[in-house]
Parts: C-alpha cells; structure tokens; sequence
C-alpha cells in the first residue's frame, strides 16, 4: 500500500503520528512529516495506516493503488 498526503489540507491535528509514530510525525513547526514518501508502507504497518487514514478529520490522507 501507499499513501498521498495533501499538505495543503493538513492542519497538523497529529492523529496519524500519535496511531503510527514509525510512518508519520509532525516536525519542530507542526508540519507532517510522512516517513515513505514515494514508497510502500511495510506490511507490519498497513493495519495502523488504514485506521490513521480513517482518523484524519480533514482528510489529507489516503490510500493510493
């Protein structure tokens, strides 16, 4: 699976980083900072990427084919 983050959308609410600290993290400025970017998320972390992707309340996340 991979991920598409709209960083224009994102309000660096942190709930994607607060369910999977190892795909995401908001930097010192409250940026998103997506870990495999342009990459598959490993296996061991699809199960927390899909519920971070349901989590977002503004919907900067989703799944890409």
């Amino acid at each position: 699976m991979k991920i598409s983050v709209d960083n224009d959308r994102c309000e660096g609410h942190g709930l994607c980083a607060e369910r999977v600290p190892a795909l995401f993290e908001l930097d010192d400025d409250a940026e998103l900072v997506y870990h495999f970017e342009g990459g598959t998320v490993p296996p061991e972390h699809v199960a927390a990427a899909r519920a971070a992707i349901d989590s977002c309340p503004v919907a900067a996340l989703r799944e890409i084919a």
